[in-house]
């Protein structure tokens, strides 16, 4: 949720890509130089205390994206730390996108905030500290290796413990939980899911299957197997053939699953 913070790290990553593409990877197309990419507000944000004002947090870091130059955008409803949004509360989260983009004004103009000192030095400094990240990433031997080691996640669970300790300790301000708290405060509408739901999809899915062909099926399966087995295999034409065969997610993901095994992380002390 820091305003500039955001803002400079969507910066800084816009001039990495535009500087790898060329130096690194030898792009000759300004068009590949751009770098496209979704935002999504920051669900760590919202707070189960005082929901309304995840109304705001939401909007600043929407806004953030946008500033920052971001290709497409998802806002969270206010209720997200509560259940699964309510109707109202998905409304208000679109909403909140279309005055940003109607009435505001800042979606028409590229890096509004270019040439600010501060933005600047701040996406100077973001764009370091990523370099430093790549190097050690690198001597570790790469992401995936990284990712085998418990690098990333044992970073993240650092960064969440740091965080959640400048919280308890009143030194990073989050209103209505830590200052300004509402003693009586009154419990918003939070959306419950019909149990009957659950069992119409259930049917829906039988009676697809009792329609498909189920040769057919097992064939796009097979061939998903198969491709999965292939390192230099793109996988995408087989999925989609998985779906236009009605292969139910749940098969597809189970196909892989025999070919790649299930993920399990180990645990970060």
């Amino acid at each position: 949720i820091d305003f500039f913070e955001e803002i400079a790290k969507y910066r800084a990553a816009r001039r990495i890509w535009a500087r790898e593409m060329r130096e690194t990877f030898g792009a000759k197309s300004p068009r590949s130089w751009q770098m496209r990419f979704h935002t999504q507000t920051a669900g760590v944000s919202l707070t189960a205390q005082q929901p309304l004002n995840n109304i705001v947090r939401t909007t600043i870091e929407a806004l953030a994206g946008v500033l920052g130059g971001t290709q497409s955008l998802h806002t969270n409803s206010y209720d997200e730390a509560l259940a699964l949004p309510t109707e109202e509360a998905v409304t208000i989260a679109l909403r909140t996108q279309q005055v940003i983009a109607h009435e505001t004004g800042v979606a028409a103009t590229a890096d509004p905030l270019g040439g600010s000192y501060f933005v600047e030095a701040l996406t100077d400094e973001m764009e370091a500290r990523c370099y430093e990240y790549f190097a050690k990433i690198d001597e570790l031997g790469g992401m995936v290796e990284a990712v085998k080691r418990n690098y990333p996640q044992r970073e993240i669970a650092d960064a969440a413990f740091s965080l959640q300790q400048e919280i308890d300790a009143g030194e990073r301000v989050v209103v209505g939980v830590n200052r300004y708290v509402a003693e009586d405060e009154e419990p918003i509408p939070t959306l419950r899911v019909d149990p009957a739901l659950e069992r119409k999809q259930t049917d829906r899915l039988q009676s697809a299957r009792a329609r498909r062909d189920g040769a057919e099926v097992e064939r796009t399966l097979a061939a998903l197997r198969a491709a999965a087995g292939n390192e230099r295999s793109n996988l995408m034409e087989p999925l989609l053939e998985c779906a236009r065969a009605h292969a139910s997610e749940g098969e597809i993901v189970e196909s892989l699953q025999q070919v790649f095994g299930s993920y399990t992380e180990t645990p970060v002390f």
